[in-house]
């Protein structure tokens, strides 16, 4: 089978989200999938397989398939475009937990059509802090638990406690983020020791909480996030709604087969 690696969000590679991508032309056993994701023991793998004129996508991670992920959406676009469909401009993805989903290619950006999900605030609870290191200013919770700081440096310089996240009840993931003003709207990272990944490089799922949060926060539609992670990267957000926008670029890693 076809596999691909590629940098999301990234200018060149080794920066971005690494993601595998699967091009099917019928899907395998979901036990298979898994062990095929824990194999690449990336953050996420996604597979496709084309019906008609849409993709069917789902994404695992090494420990779980999970309900929406941004750059690995991205990822598959840019292979389906360099490698399957070079000369198409949109990418209709069809998938069971986050509805019909859209890639649009913009010159060398990639930019994704998502559902906006406002997360909503909760009480700071004792075991938040503990995992966090550093007292944040708000918390808020959708698929993710979602911390506020007034400080971009509190962002880049915190020690979250994976293993104290693990045991938190509520959240898929941990976002945490803040304002910024050096040529970006604001900065986050993101955590997900639940499902094997202690910290995610770049997060476009994260986005659809953190776009609609900071689009009200600072008055407008568009705003750039910088994902600080080690590995970086810049998305370039719109809120439109009910619908968010995120675009970014993608860079090829590997072409590969895999055997089993």
């Amino acid at each position: 089978m076809k596999y691909y690696v590629a940098d999301a969000f990234a200018e060149k590679v080794f920066e971005g989200n690494p993601a595998g991508v699967c091009v099917m032309e019928e899907w395998l056993d979901d036990g298979l999938m898994q062990k095929i994701a824990m194999e690449n023991n990336l953050s996420e793998t996604a597979f496709t397989v084309k019906e008609d004129n849409t993709y069917k996508l789902r994404w695992f991670t090494p420990g779980g398939e999970i309900d929406l992920c941004g750059h690995a959406t991205l990822a598959t676009a840019f292979i389906l475009a360099r490698f399957y469909e070079p000369d198409a401009k949109t990418f209709h993805f069809t998938t069971m937990t986050a509805g019909d989903l859209v890639v649009n290619k913009k010159g060398e950006l990639f930019e994704l059509d998502f559902p906006s999900r406002m997360p909503d605030p909760i009480n700071l609870t004792a075991k938040m802090v503990e995992a966090l290191g550093k007292e944040p200013v708000e918390a808020y919770i959708s698929r993710d638990l979602m911390f506020v700081y007034d400080n971009e440096d509190d962002v880049i310089n915190t020690k979250i406690d994976v293993s104290k996240v693990k045991e938190l009840p509520e959240g898929v993931g941990l976002i945490i983020t803040a304002p910024s003003n050096a040529g970006r709207d604001f900065v986050c990272r993101c955590f997900y020791p639940k499902l094997n990944v202690a910290e995610d490089p770049v997060t476009g799922s994260a986005h659809c909480n953190l776009i609609p949060y900071w689009a009200k926060r600072l008055g407008k539609a568009e705003i750039v996030s910088k994902q600080v992670s080690p590995r970086g990267g810049m998305l370039y957000c719109r809120d439109a709604g009910n619908r968010v926008f995120m675009a970014g670029k993608g860079a090829l890693y590997a072409e590969a087969e895999i055997y089993f």
